[in-house]
Parts: C-alpha cells; structure tokens; sequence
C-alpha cells in the first residue's frame, strides 16, 4: 500500500482533508504542518462528512513527527508549506499543490462552507488524477 504524507502550515483544514481522501482511496495517508494549529477546522469536518469522510477524530501534528519515515510520496498542499517545511530524502517523490486556504475565506458561515467546499473539490479531483496514474518510482538509495 503506497505511504503519502500531506503537508500544510497549520495541518487544520487542507492537509487534513488531503489525508481523508487518500486513505478513502485505499492509501496509508498522514497530513502534518510546520505550525500545527492544534485542532480540525469545524468547517472542514463539515464539508467533509458531506461527502461521507469524518476527519472529526484527527488530530493536528507536527511535521519532525515524520522526518525519519519512508513515504513513497511527500505533497506540501500550501506555498508557505513548501518553503517551511523540512526535506524529505527518503521521499520516493515530492510534489507540490499551490491550494488556497479555505480557512482564509471571509463572509457569512455559508461563504465560507463554499471556500472549503471548493478546496474539497479540487483535492479530490487532483488526488483522483494522481491516484489513478500513480507508478511506485524506484525505490532511492540510502
């Protein structure tokens, strides 16, 4: 079973949902940030258990937690992740998705379910392509 580990700032909202639907995709997924927030955004958890996935008993971790493990691959979900977050040299490979934070969204209650709503949609239809056309690279040397 492929190991993915998705990483963001603050391992609230994005990199949760990233995990959620990866493991619904039959992977061994992990999510963590560089600055974990310390909780699950409620409106994430919402927008997810709309589609059926319950991200309410994860919990936000920080990224050292992850730094000795083997991950076939490492995705950084946010920019300030990508520049904060440490290497991962025993990554088979290492991608990086540019995707807003929902969590910055601003209006009422339902203009920011829509934010997390569209972050939910481009994660799974992104996870959908890089599932679907995933080879295992070639495992890297030590």
């Amino acid at each position: 079973m492929p190991r993915v580990l998705v990483l963001c700032t603050g391992n609230s909202c994005r990199s949760q949902m990233a995990e959620a639907i990866w493991r619904e995709r039959g992977w061994q997924a992990f999510s963590a940030g560089s600055a974990p927030a310390g909780y699950i955004h409620p409106l994430a958890i919402r927008a997810m258990r709309e589609i059926g996935l319950d991200i309410g008993g994860q919990t936000s971790k920080h990224v050292d937690s992850f730094k000795d493990e083997e991950f076939d691959l490492v995705l950084t979900v946010c920019d300030n992740a990508r520049e904060s977050c440490p290497v991962f040299p025993r990554a088979r490979k290492t991608v990086h998705w540019s995707i807003a934070d929902p969590a910055k969204a601003q209006g009422n209650e339902q203009q920011r379910l829509e934010a997390f709503r569209a972050c939910r949609t481009e994660l799974c239809a992104r996870i959908e392509k890089a599932a679907a056309g995933w080879v295992v690279p070639p495992k890297r040397p030590n």
